[in-house]
């Protein structure tokens, strides 16, 4: 995977793909994207093994095949996140202690992302490091590392935030890549020559990640006026607002407000996530609940 070991992976479709967009996300995820939004909400919190008739279920659901559900339980077992044990013809999984720590961490990145930015001091971080062309793989790599911990590059070789505080995570991950040697960090105010907003648009596509946002919210707006049991059972409703959701944090740089749009459409998201995922939790929890006693 190019996200790190303890995140997971985003299965972020291109932010420009129009309005084709939301329904690729919600209507054609893998069936493994889908797989590990089910076990990070729902397996991992109640710390108990799952029969496959459960997570088929779910999956089925969510317009998965079984054959497909099944191959997705098969690779992510391969990649050493699950493992399974038979009772006769049934098969339960558990997760192994690397794909507990995955689905702790990315929950917390998840959840924690949308609160309300502190007040920022004006101060930039500034990376520079380059990977040579030969080196395409590694490239590609830091590139999907930096972008996760919320670093933009205005410019070849260069990287920046809006948050210096974003360092020693970005430290660990050029110790980790094997870039400490060849890069160099800088911490310090925007100077008198050119605008902050032109290395904003030069380093993020803040146009295409609201075009998300909007598409985020007009999937998931009308149910916020609605009954607590949305169309189509609460359950797969709840799994297709964190599979939606989960993939703003690795799009979304959530930068300062003296540096986005007015009326930024992240906002009314992060609330709508929170208003609906708090009215829907205790019945899909419920409702998992039956399913995992059920075998």
């Amino acid at each position: 995977m190019a996200t790190p070991a303890h995140v997971p992976e985003p299965d972020v479709p291109g932010i420009g793909d129009g309005p084709v967009l939301r329904r690729r996300e919600l209507g054609q995820a893998s069936a493994r994207s889908l797989l590990l939004t089910v076990l990070g909400e729902f397996v991992r919190p109640a710390g108990e093994p799952v029969w496959t008739r459960a997570l088929l279920e779910v999956l089925g659901s969510l317009d998965v095949e079984p054959k497909s559900a099944r191959q997705a339980l098969a690779r992510t077992a391969a990649e050493g996140l699950l493992r399974s044990d038979r009772d006769g013809r049934r098969v339960r999984w558990s997760l192994t202690a690397a794909g507990d720590r995955l689905l702790s961490e990315g929950a917390e990145r998840i959840y924690g992302f949308g609160a309300p930015a502190k007040a920022w001091d004006g101060r930039w971080l500034v990376l520079l490091a380059s990977v040579p062309e030969s080196r395409r793989q590694l490239r590609h790599r830091l590139r999907t590392r930096l972008a996760w911990a919320g670093l933009g590059s205005p410019a070849p070789g260069v990287w920046v935030s809006p948050d210096p505080g974003k360092e020693p995570e970005v430290a660990a991950v050029l110790d980790e890549l094997d870039l400490g040697g060849m890069s160099s960090s800088f911490v310090g105010r925007y100077g008198a020559i050119g605008r902050a907003g032109d290395v904003v648009a030069q380093a993020w596509d803040l146009n295409r990640v609201e075009q998300a946002y909007s598409e985020f919210l007009d999937e998931f707006g009308p149910d916020a006026a609605g009954d607590a049991e949305p169309a189509g059972g609460v359950l797969a409703r709840q799994v297709q607002l964190v599979h939606a959701w989960r993939r703003f944090p690795f799009l979304d740089p959530e930068l300062p407000a003296e540096l986005l749009p007015e009326q930024w459409a992240g906002t009314r998201a992060a609330q709508l996530f929170a208003t609906l995922h708090a009215r829907w939790d205790p019945a899909a929890r419920a409702r998992w609940a039956e399913l995992a006693a059920q075998g």
